[in-house]
């Protein structure tokens, strides 16, 4: 029998997870038993009977199969019965919720940073996610941290590596390990939700998609999906094989960042539909033929039409956004007689809404729709939400899109992103912006009246918990709004998001692109942020 070691360390202080886990770039994990640290102060942290089972995986990207070694050894020595882990050691962050939630695991790792770039200089993640498939709440988050700050020692067994690109069965001292197939489980939950017959002969009758995987953990499972399931033409996709660096690229479907398939989108002989997916496979990006439809319309889009999709026939028990998503949602659910919750940014407030029967549908404005399937963001359930609506309906991206806006008005809507911004800098922006509240309400900025200004606090209407300082809102008399908020997503200095917002009901403006409608609002938070001037940026790293 493999000997369990005790192994002394010393703690770093730097373990605090943000909104997804902790994120760093690859050499910092690297550091002497700092993986190590994190992951032990999860298993402190959590609590779990002797003999529980674990779900574990990742995106693929660099250090992923290191990291998952250490992780099944650690595991054994801590008293884990059984770790399912992805073959190849893949598995996506939407695929793991699913895994955790159809084997009733008692929680797992996710090994991830998401959209940020990968390597060997690139980012690194991990985060644990609870019996619901869904992330840590902030209190074993918290604890988490705590545990991080105190540790002195972790438990290993001094084991050989487990071959991990084949389903098989494996020990490791009393623990089992289960190599299972990554794609299977969430292929079969996609074909129970979604009407495959007819995304198959939509398919079949020359409707033709383009889809981009960003050479990130979402290739397998849109081969699966989209040419084993549905027929669809091999050319169908693009960048589809998983690569430790996503080929050099950065894995966030965007209109900056996934630029090969907007090109393609907006070209000559353009295909009928384009879809991307991020690093871990969560988020998604919907494109029309020479058309872009923002996430928040995506959202609104899904809840008015999902009895339209075999899943949802039954009718939503309500939607759920975050705050800096436009309110297009929200004029859904008005009209479906159905709540609409307004949660801080982070998917494990949609989880206690999920969880209490409150909601069936969520999303978020940076890319991010999902349902109560299962319990985190879900990019390829996106899409196949899309083709079953399109085949029911019969009509285009654009026309779905427009048709939508017909009926409930145009929230125009825009995010600005400034990347990598020094942290005192980005603080700088957000302190003079509160500095202002006293004085902003009621007065006029060009063809805006401001009503009310604050800083965003949730109170979860489930377990009662408070969320403060959430993101900085200045919002106008008719509704309109610019909203300001530090991202905790990145590894580098900080990432300022700057989102606006204004209700357009007139169709004769439906036309205009996002950023000429939007230009008066953009100037004027330029002038109330004194973003140039503070942090010296003259335009944004990404526009979406």
């Amino acid at each position: 029998m493999p000997a369990v070691l005790t192994i002394a360390t010393t703690p770093y202080y730097d373990q605090k997870p943000g909104t997804s886990g902790l994120r760093k770039r690859v050499p910092v994990f690297r550091q002497h038993n700092y993986l190590e640290n994190f992951v032990q102060a999860i298993f402190d942290s959590i609590d779990a009977p002797a003999g529980a089972t674990l779900a574990l995986g990742g995106d693929g990207r660099y250090y992923n199969r290191e990291a998952i070694q250490i992780i099944l050894k650690m595991a054994a020595a801590n008293g884990f019965g059984r770790v399912l882990v992805g073959a190849g050691g893949i598995l996506s962050t939407p695929a793991a919720s699913c895994v955790i939630r159809k084997y009733a695991t008692f929680g797992g790792i996710i090994l991830s940073a998401s959209h940020n770039p990968g390597g060997p200089d690139g980012d690194f993640g991990i985060k644990y996610n609870t019996a619901n498939g869904g992330p840590a709440p902030e209190k074993i988050t918290e604890s988490i941290f705590e545990c991080s700050r105190q540790i002195s020692q972790y438990r290993i067994i001094d084991a050989p590596d487990v071959a991990l690109d084949s389903i098989a069965e494996h020990t490791i001292g009393k623990m089992a390990v289960s190599v299972i197939d990554p794609v299977a489980d969430y292929a079969d939950l996609m074909e129970s939700l979604f009407d495959f017959s007819a995304i198959r002969a939509l398919l079949a009758g020359g409707f033709r998609i383009k889809f981009d995987a960003m050479h990130a953990v979402n290739g397998p499972y849109a081969r699966e999906i989209f040419i084993n399931r549905l027929g669809a033409p091999e050319d169908s996709l693009m960048n589809c094989t998983p690569l430790p660096d996503f080929g050099n690229g950065h894995p966030d479907p965007n209109l900056t960042y996934a630029r090969e398939l907007v090109d393609i989108l907006y070209g000559e002989h353009a295909p009928d539909f384009g879809a991307a997916s991020d690093g871990d496979g969560d988020r998604n990006m919907i494109l029309g033929r020479h058309f872009f439809v923002t996430p928040s319309d995506s959202l609104a889009i899904l809840t008015a039409n999902a009895k339209l999709v075999p899943g949802y026939r039954a009718g939503l028990a309500g939607v759920a956004r975050s705050m800096p998503t436009s309110a297009a949602a929200d004029r859904v659910a008005k009209e479906l007689g159905i709540p609409c919750y307004e949660t801080p940014t982070g998917w494990k407030f949609f989880g206690n809404l999920m969880d209490a029967d409150k909601v069936t549908l969520c999303g978020e404005e940076s890319f991010g729709t999902g349902s109560s399937h299962i319990r985190e963001k879900d990019g390829l359930w996106a899409v196949l939400f899309w083709l079953n609506i399109i085949a029911a309906r019969k009509q285009s991206v654009e026309a779905v899109t427009r048709e939508h806006w017909a009926h409930f008005g145009r929230n125009v809507y825009s995010r600005h992103d400034y990347e990598a911004i020094p942290t005192e800098a980005a603080n700088s922006v957000m302190k003079h912006l509160k500095d202002s509240f006293g004085s902003l309400p009621g007065q006029k900025l060009g063809s805006y009246t401001v009503d009310v200004c604050d800083d965003f606090s949730y109170t979860d209407p489930v377990d009662n918990s408070v969320s403060t300082g959430q993101g900085i809102r200045v919002i106008f008399t008719d509704g309109s709004r610019i909203v300001f908020r530090l991202s905790g997503t990145g590894t580098e200095g900080a990432t300022l998001r700057v989102y606006l917002e204004a209700y357009d009901p007139d169709i004769a403006n439906h036309h205009l692109d996002a950023q000429v409608a939007l230009s008066e609002l953009i100037v004027i938070a330029g002038q109330l942020s004194e973003l140039k001037a503070r942090t010296g940026r003259e335009q944004p790293t990404v526009i979406t």
